[in-house]
Formats: C-alpha cells, sequence, structure tokens
C-alpha cells in the first residue's frame, strides 16, 4: 500500500472525503493542495529531499481566482509530474465524461486510474488505490469505460488547431477563410472549414461552436 500521498483539489470538502479515504486504508502521510502549482512544487521538493510521494490524486477542472498561476488544469499537472517523476502513480479524480480527454489521460500521462465523481466514487477510489497499489493494472469507473475502447480515425492536424485558435480570438468563419486564403492554407473555402468544424465537434462531442473552442481550451490544445 501507499506511504506518501498527495492530493490536488481546490474543494475542501471534495478533499476530505479523499483524505478519509486514504486513512481508511491506512495511509496517514498526506498532504493536500488547492492549487496545481503547488503540487507540482511540493511532489518536485519531495524528489529533492529524496522522500518522494507514492501516489497522485488530482482533480482535473480548478477554478480560476486572484491567484495567478502557471499550471491551470489536471491535465497540465498530471503530465508535467509524469515527466518529472516517471515511476509515480497517478489517479485523476474528476467529474469529466467526456472519451477524447479520459483516453489522452491514459495516452498521453500514462495514468494509473480514473475515478468518476458520483454517488460511488469513494468506494470506487479505495478499489483504484487498492488495485494500482498491487498491481501493474490500470483502474477506470465503469461508466467511462468505454473510453478506453473507443477507436476515432480522426486525427487533429495543425489546421485544425489554427481554425480553433482563429474562434478563440473571435475571428468569424468568414474571416478565417479569406485568412486561409491569403496564407495559402488548404481548407480554404467555406464548405472545407464547415466540414472540418462538423468533426470536430462530433470528435469532442461539442454541442456548438462555443461549447468546442471551450473543450480546446480545457485540454489545453489552444
Amino acid at each position: 500500500m501507499f506511504k506518501k500521498v498527495i492530493i490536488a483539489e481546490d474543494l475542501d470538502a471534495i478533499s476530505l472525503g479523499i483524505e478519509q479515504v486514504l486513512k481508511d486504508l491506512n495511509i496517514v502521510d498526506f498532504q493536500h493542495s488547492k492549487y496545481c502549482d503547488d503540487a507540482f512544487l511540493k511532489i518536485r521538493a519531495a524528489i529533492h529531499k529524496n522522500e518522494p510521494y507514492d501516489l497522485l490524486i488530482s482533480d482535473l477542472s480548478f477554478k480560476t481566482d486572484h491567484r495567478e498561476v502557471k499550471i491551470t488544469n489536471g491535465d497540465e499537472l498530471v503530465q508535467k509530474v509524469r515527466e518529472l517523476q516517471p515511476d509515480i502513480k497517478i489517479i485523476a479524480y474528476s467529474v469529466e465524461d467526456k472519451s477524447y480527454r479520459i483516453k489522452s489521460l491514459f495516452d498521453n500521462a500514462e495514468i494509473d486510474g480514473f475515478v468518476l465523481k458520483g454517488l460511488t466514487s469513494i468506494q470506487e477510489l479505495k478499489k483504484a488505490i487498492h488495485l494500482i497499489s498491487t498491481s501493474e493494472g490500470k483502474y477506470i469507473s465503469p461508466e467511462v469505460a468505454s473510453a478506453l475502447q473507443e477507436k476515432n480515425n480522426y486525427e487533429i492536424d495543425d489546421i485544425d488547431i489554427k481554425i480553433l485558435k482563429h474562434l478563440s480570438d473571435g475571428t468569424s468563419q468568414d474571416e478565417i477563410v479569406e485568412i486561409f486564403k491569403t496564407s495559402d492554407v488548404k481548407a480554404n473555402s467555406k464548405s472545407a472549414l464547415e466540414k472540418r468544424l462538423s468533426r470536430l465537434k462530433d470528435f469532442f462531442k461539442a454541442n456548438n461552436t462555443v461549447h468546442l473552442v471551450s473543450i480546446a481550451k480545457d485540454m489545453g490544445i489552444i
């Protein structure tokens, strides 16, 4: 079982629930950070002291306040922590249910578990901690387990990213088409742009263009 755990969670009530889970599992050495930056610094400091953490449990969404931060969300945090300490175990604990985002965490940040916050999440968190502490297995909440089986042949390219960035800046679709024409970028017709936007909305399960941009920002794509 893990001996030293760090929790990255900005809501005290949720953090208290996680702490109780750790106590129930007889894990008494744990720390809590409300900001991703603080969690990352604590992990780095622990490595320098040769007293590294065994497990990171992190939310994905963190509310912004007056404080300026460098790491704005849990996706960035787990990726940076994985690069800093490759052998640390990581559990994402979130309300996020978008398949692409969950799959990306397993594929790119190589997280060890994903627990969906909900009515049974406390018991699921206990199961996840026990599983990844005793084996090399991965844990994912049953409600979103299909995310790891989903296959999608569509891959985001540089043009898609340019489109998303322009939309984020408030550029209209007609203006994007003109910019692409003058820059000799492919997809420089209205129909080509609309086809790409339609595929992106399907890929990210976005309800509309505003929702699409919001998802892209949350995931750090733009």
